[in-house]
């Protein structure tokens, strides 16, 4: 949902006078959202990884349109860890900045936990104090997307007891076969 957290953005720089071209996608139509608001900034391009809507394939694919033609000076790039890195690979070569939101676990919003700990150009930040936007060339993406896995089976039993919760707690029937 990183068009969400990119629409302020966007609505800024367009009230500054800055020319906004807006990619945005998801995995098929109902997941591109804020199309109409971000219009409302300038161009916008809507990919769908299925082709249900606007331009088929990723985000990246449409960008690197964008980036060949010229006069990009600045990327934000709002979303999932493995698109922001590609972001920044893309538009390393063409030495455009590229700003992205690590929108990481965050515990305790003061840095004090380490749950957001994250490397950037070699230095160890906190996303909940020290971003959450960074210059997307500088970070580890690798250690990023490791740490972000941390929680993850805690997760997965968090959300199947509360599945139990709701539907009632899984009951093993023993079933017997009458022969005769």
């Amino acid at each position: 949902m990183g068009t969400a957290v990119v629409l302020p953005i966007a609505r800024e720089l367009h009230r500054r006078g800055v020319a906004v071209t807006s990619v945005i996608g998801g995995r098929s139509r109902e997941w591109v959202i804020l199309e109409d608001e971000l219009g409302a900034c300038g161009a916008v391009i809507p990919c769908t990884d299925d082709g249900t809507y606007g331009r088929a394939g990723f985000v990246t694919e449409a960008l690197k349109g964008l980036l060949d033609a010229g006069g990009i000076d600045t990327v934000y790039a709002v979303g999932p860890v493995p698109m922001m890195r590609a972001v920044a690979e893309l538009t390393r070569p063409h030495g455009v900045r590229t700003i992205v939101s690590l929108n990481s676990i965050m515990i305790d919003g003061t840095g004090m936990c380490g749950g957001c700990r994250v490397s950037i150009g070699g230095v160890t930040k906190y996303a909940c104090v020290d971003g959450p936007e960074f210059n997307g060339h500088l970070v580890d993406f690798r250690e990023l997307a490791d740490r972000l896995t941390t929680y993850r089976t805690f997760e997965q039993e968090a959300i199947a007891r509360r599945l139990a919760r709701q539907t009632g707690p899984v009951r093993r029937v023993r079933t017997t076969r009458s022969e005769g």
